[in-house]
């Protein structure tokens, strides 16, 4: 492949990777009936006037697979800590005993696995769009590089092969990672 045409490609091939990589990120933060410490990604608390990420303020832990253990580096944090967990709306009601705070994950309802796979399954479709708008964007870029940079027509095809490749492999890689949540989302 040409120069021109492979830089082309291989910038579109990055955007691919970042929405598979923003896709399996997002999935993390699903609630999917069992205790990780990924859940608390999105939850921010007020640390002296400036709202920053629980992870920076206290240590998330899981003793048990039902069970997350969150000890705050100081003490007069567990309050805030606490309001922000309720605030984030995750469906965890925590307790604390003075030291740590604690939060059950309650075991998912047949309703709501549904609703995460649907959300899953749109996540991914998103995913799939973002792939082939940023395969569409490289496909005018070869066009637009054989018309003014003097790209051969071999050139631009050869690109738009490639990129057909690399898109038809980045839809089945988010395919798998939805088929990999679904089943652990339905896993009791």
């Amino acid at each position: 492949m040409l120069p021109r045409a492979k830089e082309i490609v291989d910038a579109s091939a990055l955007k691919m990777q970042d929405a598979v990589d923003f896709l399996e990120e997002d999935l993390k933060n699903y609630r999917v009936g069992k205790a990780t410490p990924a859940i608390f990604n999105g939850v921010s608390v007020d640390y002296y006037g400036t709202p920053t990420p629980l992870n920076q303020v206290a240590a998330i832990n899981t003793p048990d697979a039902k069970t997350i253990t969150i000890q705050p580096w100081e003490r007069n944090m567990i309050a805030k800590i606490e309001k922000a967990i309720l605030d984030a709306n995750l469906g965890f009601t925590p307790s604390n005993n003075g030291e740590m705070i604690r939060c059950v994950v309650p075991a998912l309802t047949e309703e709501r696995r549904r609703e995460l796979i649907k959300k899953a399954k749109a996540a991914g479709e998103t995913t799939k769009v973002t792939i082939r708008g940023a395969r569409r964007d490289a496909i005018d870029q070869l066009k637009k590089a054989q018309k003014n940079d003097g790209l051969s027509e071999d050139g631009e095809k050869e690109g738009e092969d490639e990129l057909q490749k690399l898109t038809d492999k980045k839809v089945k890689e988010v395919d798998a990672i939805i088929a990999a949540k679904e089943k652990e989302i339905l896993t009791v």
